[in-house]
Order: structure tokens, then C-alpha cells, then sequence
């Protein structure tokens, strides 16, 4: 039986629905090398999980060298806009006057990961633009709607592109925070706090790295 196959080239290629159910697929799997790359032939490139064992070894090869081409590189630019359906969304414009309740809705979750509470995140921080002009636009006030269900068709450089863009801001805050005060100066409290960030988000930003890593290993190893 002939199938035709779509190959992803890029993140572009590939969207939020796709690569969750991956991932979390991959979870029952880690050690399972062949298992891994069905995963990724099932998920990313939407081969019937019946069909691979019939596949050829060149066609199993000339996909394993597309996505190895790119899935190790996730240090994405941030995209300010996306277009989703008819209506325009706009990253967060200015993330020092978010609202208390944008806030208050990121940080209950412990984590800042591409994992299912990720739409959610995504909800508050593209909103429908209603002005532009050049670089400068606003977007709608943030009321607490969910829209996470919009973002599962958006593509992964959208999501890699706000999720590097965050942490690697939160790192550099937290950098120039601890420039400026003096340790001996701060709260009890407020060292633990900020402590503890200096260690997760550098663990945070390598977290997808790690994965992303050990997956191009076992497709190297196939």
C-alpha cells in the first residue's frame, strides 16, 4: 500500500496538539529506542503506527535525518503576533503593567514547561490585538477568558519562541536583581525565594534542551 507522508522540516511544521501528544506519550517510553521513533513518526509526521514495520529502511532513514535536522534547536524568537483564525493576537506588549490577575493566573502553576497548563499560559499572554501601528500595539485587557483552546493549532516556533523568551528573562531579572541588593540586606524569605529560582531556571531552561537531546541521541542510535 502506498501512503504519502508530510514530513516536518521545522517547528513551523508542527503544532501544540502534536508535539503534547508526543511528549506525553513519550513518558511510557523513555527507554524504548524503536518506541521513541514510532512516537515521533506517529505524532510528528502522522504515519499510522500499523504501517511503519512495513516501511523501508531508506525511507526510515531519510526521515530520521529530517528530524534530526532541526528538533535539537528550540532557542526560538519570540513572535510578538500570531493569527489565529481571523483575529490577530499580541504577545503581552509590557510585561511590568500586566494585570495582577495575568499574573496571579500564570504563577499557580509551579512550572514554566510546554505541558497541558501551556495553552492556558498562552491564553493569557496573546490576547486580540486592537491597535497597531509599526511595533507599537495594544491588546484587550486581561478578563480571565479562557481561550487555551484557540492555541493547540498554533505551531511550536510560536510556543518554543514565548517559552525561551520567558525564561530567559526571568533568568536575567533574577541576575540583575542580585547585582543590585545587597544578600545580607534581603529577607529571610526573599533569599530562600530567590535562591531556589536561581537554581530552577536554569533547570527549567535546559529542561527541554535535556529532552530534545536525549531524543536526537536515540534517533542517532537507531
Amino acid at each position: 500500500m502506498e501512503i504519502t507522508l508530510t514530513i516536518p522540516t521545522d517547528y513551523s511544521l508542527i503544532t501544540l496538539k502534536q508535539w503534547l501528544g508526543f511528549t506525553n506519550d513519550l513518558e511510557n517510553y523513555k527507554d524504548n529506542e524503536d518506541a521513541i521513533f514510532a512516537l515521533m513518526l506517529h505524532h510528528l509526521c502522522g504515519v499510522d503506527p500499523n504501517y511503519i514495520k512495513g516501511m523501508s529502511v531508506k525511507d526510515l532513514n531519510d526521515i530520521k535525518t529530517e528530524l534530526l535536522a532541526f528538533i535539537g534547536n528550540t532557542e526560538l524568537e519570540l513572535q510578538r503576533f500570531v493569527t489565529i483564525g481571523d483575529v490577530q493576537y499580541g504577545f503581552e506588549p509590557n510585561l511590568s503593567q500586566m494585570s495582577y490577575g495575568a499574573y496571579l493566573d500564570i504563577t499557580k502553576w509551579d512550572t514554566l514547561t510546554i505541558d497541558d497548563n501551556w495553552p492556558k499560559i498562552m491564553s493569557i499572554l496573546y490576547r486580540p490585538v486592537t491597535q497597531r501601528k509599526g511595533k507599537m500595539y495594544n491588546i484587550e485587557p486581561y478578563t480571565g477568558e479562557d481561550r487555551s483552546n484557540l492555541f493547540g493549532d498554533v505551531t511550536m516556533d510560536v510556543h518554543f519562541g514565548a517559552l525561551f523568551f520567558l525564561l530567559s528573562l526571568s533568568k536575567d531579572l533574577l541576575k540583575d536583581t542580585l547585582k543590585s541588593m545587597k544578600v545580607e540586606e534581603l529577607h529571610p524569605s526573599i533569599k530562600r525565594i530567590l535562591a531556589k529560582s536561581g537554581k530552577d531556571i536554569p533547570h527549567l531552561l535546559n529542561l527541554q534542551k535535556g529532552m530534545l537531546h536525549e531524543l536526537m541521541q536515540s534517533l542517532g542510535n537507531l
